[in-house]
């Protein structure tokens, strides 16, 4: 059995390759990298770190010119700030909508590509590193267990009953996620969470905040730090 894992270079998605390659070893998994247009390139180079460290055939994909009508602040051609808040604070004032770091509909445009290079390598499932934290308050819709069922029910009917979704953190925290990946010993000094593309993480992004709790919560300090 082959697996293909989502690989951005970051915590969630980096123990998702760590659980996939415990699983199947390292010559069964594939691992796919998307570059959407994001403002730097250090989530694909850490892309490219923990994928070497695995020793697994790694791809990548190019969907830049689906989201240039979006202005959300990850992006690159956007002139909007980055929020330097946690995701809980930047809820509060969405009034229920996704916070501005929400790429429209991404994982789902990078779990249907994948699905079609995933069935033509003979994989039998995609995993990719959704988890709770993500999904609370609609902050990112396309990270809640709702979503994860109807996107694996749709590819696993489009693709002939061939493909199914592995969302293994769809419940879980970051913490919990963290917790997982340690005891696999995930190569976390490879990875990059930061919204920001600076030499270190600039600390106050949403995504560098829960990162920082979810290693705390463990009571270890960042190995990328």
């Amino acid at each position: 059995m082959k697996a293909m894992v989502l690989c951005s270079g970051g915590v969630d998605s980096t123990t998702c390759l760590g659980i996939a390659v415990d699983k199947y070893g390292a010559e069964n998994v594939v691992a796919l990298s998307i570059y959407y247009g994001q403002r730097h390139t250090k989530e694909i180079e850490s892309a490219d770190k923990v994928t070497e460290y695995y020793g697994v055939e790694h791809i990548s994909l190019d969907l830049e010119k689906i989201f240039q009508y979006s202005d959300c602040s990850l992006l690159a051609h956007s002139d909007k700030e980055i929020p330097e808040e946690s995701y809980a604070e930047q809820i509060k004032k969405t009034n229920g909508s996704p916070v501005s770091t929400y790429v429209p509909f991404r994982n789902g445009l990078f779990l249907s590509s994948a699905a079609s290079i995933a069935l033509s390598k003979g994989c039998e499932v995609i995993y990719y590193g959704a988890h709770s934290d993500d999904a609370a308050g609609s902050a990112y819709p396309d990270c809640s267990d709702e979503f994860n069922k109807a996107m694996n029910e749709a590819i696993y009917l489009g693709s002939g009953k061939q493909l199914k979704i592995e969302a293994p953190f769809i419940n879980k925290t970051k913490s919990q996620v963290v917790k997982i990946g340690l005891d696999l010993k995930v190569p976390y000094e490879y990875t990059w969470s930061c919204y920001e593309g600076a030499d270190k993480p600039c600390g106050v992004c949403g995504t560098c905040i829960d990162r920082a709790k979810a290693f705390e919560a463990n009571g270890v300090k960042d190995p990328a730090l």
